[in-house]
C-alpha cells in the first residue's frame, strides 16, 4: 500500500533482483543524489517514511527490506551483516547507485559501515544512529539463540493479534512502544504486521529476526573503522540502553573524520522516537557534502 505524504511524495514499492536473491524496497523520485536508508533489526522501511518525505525534494530515496529475502537459520549462525553489507554493495550496483548517502539505524549501521570499507560503496556520507557494534569478545564467542541476549526475546516475540484494536493495545502496553511518535506507531501496526489465519502477525517474523541478531555475531567490524572512506555523523540516544555496553566513544575515534551527537531525552529507537529532530540533524550533516554545495 502506498501512502500519501503530507508533501505530496508517494514512495514506489519496487524490488530488485541482486544475484539468487531479490530485494524489495520502497523508492522515492526525488532530484538530487541517491540516499539510502537501512532499518535496525525486525523493523522495516515504512518506519523511514516520516524521515524520507521531508528529504525527498533534495534526494532519489531507496529503503530496501533486509528481513525474507534470504533464508536463514538462527541455531545455525544466522543472516550474516556482512551478507547483507554485499548484498547493498549489490544492490546499489544493479540500480547504478552512484556515491550514495548512507543513514543506517542500529543494525543497518552496522552494514552501512560494512558495506563502505570492506565492499567499497563509496558513500558521500554516513549518519549512523545507534550503530551496534559490540565489544571485540563478542564476535569469538560461539552461544546459541537462548543464550544471546537479543534473540533470545525476539526468537518468543508474541506474534498474533486477533485484529487491529488488539495489536495497538499490546504496542502501547509494551515498554519499547511507548516513547514512539504516534505515526510511527500507525506506520508499524500498518506495515510490519499482516493478516493471516483471521488475525495480525508480524512480517518480520521472531525466526527471522533471532537470525538477523544471531548474524550480527559473524563479522567482527572493528578493525573496519579506521578504513571508512568518507564523513560520518554518530547519533546516540542519551536514554540508550546499549550506553552501558557499545563504546560509542572508542568507535568514534577510530573512524576517521566522524562528528557525533547524543539526542536528549531519547533511547536506542531515535528515529521512531523523534523523528523531526533526527530528519533536522539528517539535513544539517549532508547538506554541505551534496555535490555542489560548501
Amino acid at each position: 500500500m502506498n501512502v500519501k505524504a503530507e508533501n505530496g511524495h508517494t514512495p514506489q514499492t519496487c524490488t530488485q533482483k541482486i544475484g539468487n536473491a531479490e530485494i524489495s524496497y520502497l523508492f522515492y523520485e526525488g532530484d538530487g543524489p541517491p540516499l539510502i536508508f537501512l532499518h535496525a533489526t525486525g523493523f522495516l522501511p515504512w518506519l523511514w517514511h516520516p524521515l524520507a518525505r521531508e528529504l525527498a525534494d533534495n534526494y532519489r530515496i531507496f529503503a530496501p527490506y533486509f528481513c525474507a529475502h534470504r533464508n536463514a537459520d538462527p541455531e545455525n549462525g544466522g543472516l550474516s551483516w556482512r551478507t547483507l553489507a554485499e548484498d547493498l554493495a549489490l544492490f546499489c550496483e544493479k540500480l547504478h547507485l552512484e556515491k550514495p548517502f548512507l543513514v543506517g539505524h542500529s543494525m543497518g549501521a552496522t552494514v552501512a559501515v560494512i558495506a563502505n570499507a570492506l565492499y567499497g560503496i563509496p558513500a558521500a556520507g554516513m549518519v549512523l544512529i545507534e550503530p551496534i557494534i559490540m565489544p571485540p569478545e563478542f564476535y569469538k564467542l560461539h552461544i546459541s539463540v537462548e543464550q544471546h541476549p537479543f534473540a533470545s526475546k525476539a526468537i518468543r516475540r508474541t506474534n498474533f493479534w486477533r485484529n487491529r484494536d488488539e495489536a495497538m493495545t499490546y504496542l502501547h502496553s509494551r515498554s519499547l512502544f511507548q516513547s514512539w511518535d504516534e505515526e510511527m506507531l500507525e506506520l508499524y501496526l500498518r506495515h510490519g504486521m499482516s493478516g493471516e489465519e483471521g488475525g495480525l502477525r508480524l512480517t518480520c517474523s521472531p525466526h527471522r529476526e533471532a537470525a538477523l541478531f544471531m548474524g550480527g555475531m559473524q563479522y567482527d567490524p572493528w578493525p573496519l573503522l579506521s578504513q571508512i572512506s568518507c564523513p560520518v555523523l554518530i547519533l546516540e540516544g542519551e536514554k540508550s540502553d546499549n550506553r552501558g555496553f557499545i563504546n560509542i566513544d572508542r568507535v568514534r575515534t577510530l573512524i576517521p573524520d566522524c562528528a557525533h551527537h547524543r539526542v536528549s531525552g531519547a533511547g536506542h529507537l531515535i528515529p521512531m522516537e523523534k523523528p523531526r529532530e533526527a530528519t533536522r540533524l539528517i539535513q544539517e550533516f549532508f547538506r554541505p557534502l551534496r555535490p555542489g554545495k560548501k
